[in-house]
């Protein structure tokens, strides 16, 4: 007899390559962004099939939450511009109505070198693939045998914040030089209008996120000894920004610039820091001492959560706020 559940994996893989091609070939941008939401959850579904529960939590609340809203962020400006060309253009200024964007017609070239590009990207996987060993032993013996000395009773968070720390140290300076691109990529407030939220929205964002702020945090605090950590817990804390960015309960302003770039860099601020700790004492840096292996872990986690949930909230937001020349346009 079929095991069941060998079945559902395959309908699930094929699930995941189906949506996967509709993503990339539907022509309405707002279908292609819901299909891509649903390809990450399905995603992330297959990381939980494969035992890999961290994996699905990064991928649920960042790869599909996160970048799901940015992209409708996205698509929702990118209308607004249209339109307001579309009004300047012989409109009259009789409807504000947002007229979908223009398609831009790609060169065939760009075309060809993204085919070049993603066929050789491909190649080399398939060839990393077939070349590694079938039944290697891997590092989980190595993994196991320093788990006493990483200070955390969870693996996962014992190699990415004490075995290869500096890997992760290069994740949150990543994200922190996505933020400086896109802040120094246009300033001041946004004049698109924010979407009409109902009375039904408002009370779920009421609902939502103090569980929120709950889930996140335990997220974070659970990271020592079961799946979780910064980067899941910071995702779902950017939820709250999010809703909070919606609902217009928070408008950045100029004068929150200070707190939001602090914010920023407290994250890789506090892993540098304490790598330059632990190396001023005479050990390489992230060694920890094993009496305060977990604080420092915690501590460095704590600050990366945070700065994550501020970059992709303000992300999210897309400009940096600053001061409007005199009769500039306010988004409130």
């Amino acid at each position: 007899m079929t095991d069941p559940l060998v079945i559902f994996d395959l309908l699930l893989a094929l699930s995941i390559v189906a949506l996967a091609v509709a993503s990339l070939s539907v022509r309405d941008l707002f279908a292609m962004i819901v299909l891509f939401i649903v390809f990450g959850l399905l995603s992330a579904l297959a990381w939980v099939r494969l035992s890999a529960p961290d994996v699905a939590l990064a991928e649920a609340a960042i790869g599909t939450g996160v970048t799901g809203a940015l992209l409708l962020k996205t698509l929702h400006h990118l209308r607004f511009v249209a339109g307001g060309q579309g009004l300047r253009a012989g409109s009259g200024g009789t409807s504000m109505a947002p007229a979908a964007p223009v398609p831009v017609p790609v060169p065939v070239g760009v075309i060809l070198a993204n085919a070049a590009f993603c066929g050789l990207i491909t190649l080399g996987l398939a060839v990393a693939f077939l070349g590694a060993p079938s039944a290697g032993p891997g590092f989980d013996a190595l993994v196991a045998d320093a788990m006493p000395d990483s200070g955390v009773a969870h693996p996962v968070t014992g190699v990415l914040l004490n075995f290869r720390a500096y890997d992760t140290l290069m994740e949150v300076v990543v994200l922190l030089a996505a933020v400086v691109a896109v802040w120094q990529i246009e300033r001041g407030l946004s004049d698109a209008p924010a979407p009409v939220m109902g009375e039904v929205w408002q009370g779920f964002a009421r609902l939502a996120l103090p569980a929120i702020v709950v889930i996140g945090t335990y997220l974070l605090w659970v990271g020592a000894e079961a799946p979780g950590g910064a980067f899941q817990g910071g995702a779902v804390l950017a939820a709250v920004g999010l809703l909070l960015l919606l609902t217009r309960a928070y408008v950045p302003r100029p004068a929150h610039r200070g707190i939001a770039r602090g914010a920023f860099v407290l994250g890789t601020a506090a892993f540098a820091l304490v790598a330059l700790l632990v190396a001023s004492g005479g050990r390489v840096a992230f060694e920890y001492p094993l009496e305060h292996a977990k604080t420092l872990i915690l501590l460095i986690e704590g600050m990366v959560t945070l700065s994550i949930a501020v970059t992709l909230a303000a992300l999210f937001h897309g400009r940096e706020p600053v001061a409007l020349p005199k009769g500039g346009r306010d988004d409130t």
